[in-house]
This record gives structure tokens, C-alpha cells and sequence, in this order.
């Protein structure tokens, strides 16, 4: 099996944070959609951990996943998730949202004054 000889790759804040200017990663947010609302990095997409499922991943491209979430903890089972499922995904962001804005990365946050409708 293929998942057998992968090797997990744990990457930084400052590694993805490059990785996405690059355009070099596609990078999942596995929190859920409340947590991701209120507070997100721009150009993650969400696929959550309540309903996660690997098979659904956009792998297959020429750029590898990575996953992420608030600590590190959701990314890292779901990262073991897509190695039981034979999924290509090798690599998630250690500490998390929280660990990416301690090293002051730009995160998007809703406009407080915007309507809503």
C-alpha cells in the first residue's frame, strides 16, 4: 500500500503561510463552520471534522493538502484519517489557528458594521 512508505509532515505557520503565497499547497480547515465564520486564514477551504471525510479531499492536483485547525489536535486525526483511507495527504500545521496567529500571520475576520441580509 502507498500509505505504508508516507511519512507525516508537521509544517509551521511560517512554512504554510509561504507555501500559500506560492500557491503551492491547498490548504483545509478542518474546524467547523461556526469557528470558521468567525475567524479564518484566507484561501483555506473547510471541509470539517463533524462530517469529515478524506475521500472527499481536492487531492489529485499538483499540489499536495494540508490540513488544519484551532491547536493542531483536529488536524493531526484527521491527518491520521486520510492515511487509514489511503488518501495522498501527508502534512497539517502544528499548533493550529492559534499557533499561526501568535507568529502574527493576517487572518480574515467579518466586517463587525457590514449589513446583513
Amino acid at each position: 500500500m502507498m500509505h505504508a512508505t508516507t511519512h507525516r509532515r508537521d509544517m509551521t505557520p511560517a512554512e504554510v503561510h509561504d507555501a500559500l503565497r506560492r500557491r503551492a499547497i491547498v490548504l483545509i480547515d478542518v474546524r467547523e463552520p461556526h469557528e470558521y465564520s468567525v475567524e479564518r486564514i484566507a484561501g483555506a477551504l473547510l471541509f470539517p471534522t463533524s462530517g469529515f471525510d478524506p475521500l472527499a479531499l481536492p487531492t489529485g492536483g499538483d499540489r499536495p493538502v494540508v490540513l488544519h485547525c484551532g491547536t493542531g489536535k483536529r488536524s493531526a486525526a484527521a491527518l491520521a484519517r486520510c492515511v487509514e483511507a489511503g488518501v495522498p495527504v501527508t502534512a497539517h500545521m502544528l499548533g493550529g489557528l492559534e499557533a499561526w496567529k501568535q507568529a502574527h500571520l493576517p487572518t480574515l475576520t467579518p466586517d463587525p458594521n457590514a449589513e446583513r441580509k
